[in-house]
């Protein structure tokens, strides 16, 4: 039985607008079918706008589907809950509040009646974990956007999810950040081996990653591609993968459907895919 299982799942939004012919419902995504197993790390690929944001807010009970069902060991979830922890790309702190605190804040939301001293202990572990023991302390206007990152993401783990969704959490950085947190979130999922499902239009950032990539066509009505895995141990050394078979076939495969499936043709504005 799959972990995490998506069974045509599809959702639309409506649209409004003065010129009637736009007027009414956009199909954003359409029978998507997912299965990922325990444990699994798995990454979607697609252009901006493609619906991606859309799946994962899904994924994490945020919106509901308008068709399908969204199982979770077997069960159907019901809105938000601690077993699904998120990090967008926008860090979403609490500028007020402390690297420690902003932690803090998810154990003490999944675990209210733990003592102080084990609610100290787990967040100092996930602040240790996403290497912020020196900025502790630290407000966010103190922190560069890769620390703020890190942050989220501590955040998001401390929650102890059963599964962790990341919505382009690199996106927004420079290009040597992005690299750092690459090789961190690496490290931190050989350490705990969460369940993730990642979102990025970086091609290489999911070989990278990921055991398993799925591209998502170009919407309206976007759906996903065949499965592409990645038989490239872990860890994974970026140095060295490009002279790996596997990398080379997962890039060609992903490359391969993303060009026929969507039907590319002059890359719009605002629509690119990362390919370094």
């Amino acid at each position: 039985m799959a972990f995490l299982e998506l069974k045509g799942v599809s959702k639309s939004f409506v649209r409004a607008g003065r010129n009637s012919s736009l007027a009414g419902k956009l199909a954003v995504l359409r029978d998507i079918d997912l299965s990922i197993r325990e444990n699994e790390f798995v990454c979607i690929v697609g252009r901006s706008g493609s619906g991606k944001t859309t799946l994962i807010s899904l994924i994490a009970g945020l919106i509901e589907p308008d068709a399908g069902a969204i199982l979770l060991e077997g069960k159907p979830i019901g809105g938000p809950g601690p077993d699904r922890g998120v990090v967008f790309q926008n860090y979403s702190l609490l500028p007020w509040l402390s690297v420690y605190d902003n932690v803090c804040l998810a154990v003490d939301a999944v675990a209210p009646n733990i003592s102080d001293q084990e609610k100290r202990q787990r967040t100092d572990y996930y602040i240790e974990l996403v290497n912020l023991k020196a900025a502790r302390n630290k407000v966010p206007r103190e922190l560069s956007g890769g620390m703020r990152q890190r942050v989220a993401v501590a955040r998001g783990l401390a929650m102890d999810p059963k599964v962790l969704l990341l919505d382009e959490p690199f996106s927004a950085l420079d290009a040597l950040t992005r690299g750092t947190l690459q090789e961190e979130l690496a490290r931190i999922w050989t350490e705990t081996r969460k369940t993730v499902v990642m979102i990025t239009n970086d091609i290489d950032e999911a070989i990278l990653l990921a055991d398993t990539i799925y591209t998502l066509t170009c919407g309206p009505g976007a759906t996903l591609g065949p499965a592409i895995t990645v038989d490239a141990p872990h860890p994974r050394v970026r140095a060295q993968l490009s002279a790996h078979a596997s990398y080379q076939k997962a890039r060609r495969d992903t490359l391969n459907i993303l060009t026929t499936v969507n039907r590319i043709g002059p890359t719009a504005a605002g629509s690119e895919i990362l390919l370094h």
